[in-house]
């Protein structure tokens, strides 16, 4: 809905708290006219059922408010001596409308001075878990979110499985668009892939359909900075069509609210202005190479060639992406083996005749050690693509087992990147120049810059586009020109080769974005062995920005937790 349906929609609902309550009201010892009045009517009615005045701000809180109402509907009904469980099962299944019945139907007596503690033991525990998920609520959306990393776009500057504290106020909290959702989950149910929302995810229906109208605007808490270039960021994928947020086969047919995209973390390299460009994997902002923090680690696969396998070189520099073809000797008389054929094929194992005295083979099942010893084979050398930082590859060209180590550098034109367009022959090493836009700043416009800026004109900014022959109608008006309303950020991974990033969907808007990563507070590692060994201990709780070797402050995160138990303990037997 836009902003005034909104209003419209507020002001009818306050006509009908009116007409629900104003003899309520009058019993209460306040004036009929107060439940009509909007905004004040809640705060009287804060003191009608003797709860603090600041509730009302709480009714006015996406998501927050979804829990809140059902608890002032029974506070209402108990206020006048309905205390019952049929009750509050009526005041809530009813949506508050249980209020006509006690308004104009019952006889009710106020309770000035009631109770507000619960009279059963399920009541307490039921209004302890509702304000415990109206707080967690409130924290999660406006101040702090947990959020683990999913994938490795920014390996070895952040693991997978890092799980951070992401802070929603230093770039201004962003309230909830979608305003009936389950709180504290993203786009759907935990262990189930039914959406966490109310929204018509029809792509052809998004504008159109009652559901969509209950989205909010988009509007924010003011920020306490900016996004600096080179900060790590969490965002919603602005591209995002994908049926559930673990499945990365994008639907155009389905639509997703921004708010429910899909939460992904990269590094700002560009920022609002920047004219931004990539050469061999290097991003170059206005013509000069962009300095990264010394924390950052740029990865890049590299081809070595080994005398033996590689596999003790991976483990030493703690190198986990890899593909590796190994070389290997094998006696001639296996050579026309049929059934060792079907055994390898079987198996997945891809053999590449090199001679009549080596076999190459692309491992993609693997070679058990019972057939080694059968086939008596000798490693004679491997070939790998690894994933590595430039700085471990120099230290590993020193290895008596590397022959040579080259970095991949790709010239090869993907149509798959960003603007998806014949006229930008990009590849992911080699990519622009593109011009990032600002709030207010405008672009000239012709057929041959459209494909870049097509997307922001119609689908984040809301704008009718269609072209004729060379004319750009923006809005049913010729345009030469174009002025943006948002900012702009280009996104990147740290993992240069291998991560989907802006290279591939373009510019994040600024609406998009979630909040700052600022503290690693916990970090696992599924391939390790043993529970203890799982945790990484050196990463937790260490920050995530900052200059020189991360930190930890678990130890005195520790201290800080010990002594606080103990003042409280100290606290309670000296009250005692």
């Amino acid at each position: 809905m836009s902003g005034s349906q909104w209003i419209l929609f507020f002001l009818v609902i306050q006509v009908i708290h009116g007409l629900a309550t104003w003899k309520l009201y009058i019993k209460a010892g306040r004036q009929a006219w107060e439940a009509f009045i909007p905004v004040y009517n809640a705060v009287v009615l804060m003191k009608v059922i003797n709860r603090p005045w600041w509730w009302t701000i709480l009714l006015f809180l996406p998501i927050v408010n979804l829990i809140l109402f059902p608890v002032v509907w029974v506070e209402t009904a108990r206020s006048f001596g309905r205390n019952s469980n049929m009750d509050t099962f009526l005041a809530i299944v009813t949506l508050g409308f249980y209020n006509f019945y006690l308004n104009y139907v019952l006889d009710v007596k106020y309770i000035e001075e009631r109770s507000l503690k619960p009279r059963t033991g399920l009541g307490d525990w039921v209004s302890s878990i509702a304000f415990a998920i109206v707080a967690a609520t409130i924290v999660h959306t406006y101040f702090i979110q947990p959020f683990v990393i999913p994938s490795s776009s920014l390996e070895k500057s952040l693991l997978i499985g890092d799980f951070l504290f992401v802070s929603k106020f230093h770039y201004g909290a962003r309230f909830p668009m979608t305003t009936v959702a389950l709180p504290m989950v993203h786009d759907s149910v935990p262990l189930t892939k039914k959406k966490s929302y109310l929204f018509d995810d029809d792509f052809n229906k998004r504008k159109t359909s009652w559901l969509n109208k209950l989205q909010l605007p988009y509007m924010r808490l003011p920020a306490f900075e900016k996004i600096d270039r080179n900060e790590i960021v969490v965002f919603n994928q602005p591209a995002d069509t994908l049926l559930d947020m673990n499945d990365f086969t994008p639907d155009r047919n389905y639509y997703k609210p921004i708010d429910k995209k899909t939460n992904l973390v990269k590094r700002c390299v560009g920022t609002p202005g920047d004219s931004l460009e990539i050469k061999d994997g290097y991003v170059y902002i206005n013509g000069k190479k962009n300095e990264l923090p010394d924390r950052a680690k740029l990865q890049f696969f590299h081809s070595i060639k080994t005398k033996s396998s590689a596999a003790p070189l991976f483990k030493k520099y703690n190198i986990t992406e890899t593909r590796e073809r190994q070389i290997f000797s094998i006696e001639n008389r296996f050579w026309d083996n049929a059934k060792l054929q079907e055994y390898l094929r079987s198996n997945n194992i891809v053999l590449t005749i090199e001679s009549r005295d080596s076999i190459n083979t692309l491992v993609t099942g693997g070679m058990t050690q019972k057939l080694y010893d059968q086939l008596k084979v000798k490693i004679v050398g491997s070939t790998v693509n690894a994933n590595m930082t430039e700085e471990v590859a120099e230290q590993m060209k020193a290895e008596s087992n590397v022959v040579s180590i080259t970095k991949q550098n790709s010239k090869i034109a993907d149509p798959g990147l960003f603007p998806q367009d014949a006229g930008y022959a990009y590849s992911t090493d080699n990519f622009g120049p593109i011009y990032i836009p600002g709030k207010d700043k405008t672009v000239d416009l012709n057929v041959d810059v459209l494909p870049l800026y097509k997307r922001i004109i119609t689908e984040y900014e809301g704008n009718t586009l269609k072209v004729r022959g060379n004319q750009i109608i923006i809005n049913d008006e010729v345009a030469t020109s174009y002025t943006f309303k948002q900012d702009y950020y280009w996104m990147m991974g740290d993992n240069r080769q291998n991560s989907i990033d802006s290279r591939f969907w373009g510019f994040v808007p600024h609406n998009h974005v979630v909040g700052k990563p600022v503290l690693i507070w916990m970090s696992w590692d599924s391939n390790a062995e043993g529970f203890l060994n799982k945790i990484r201990w050196n990463r937790l709780f260490t920050t995530v920005h900052g200059g020189g070797s991360p930190v930890s402050y678990f130890v005195p995160f520790l201290v800080l937790l010990a002594g606080w138990i103990g003042f409280n303990k100290w606290r309670k037997r000296k009250k005692a």
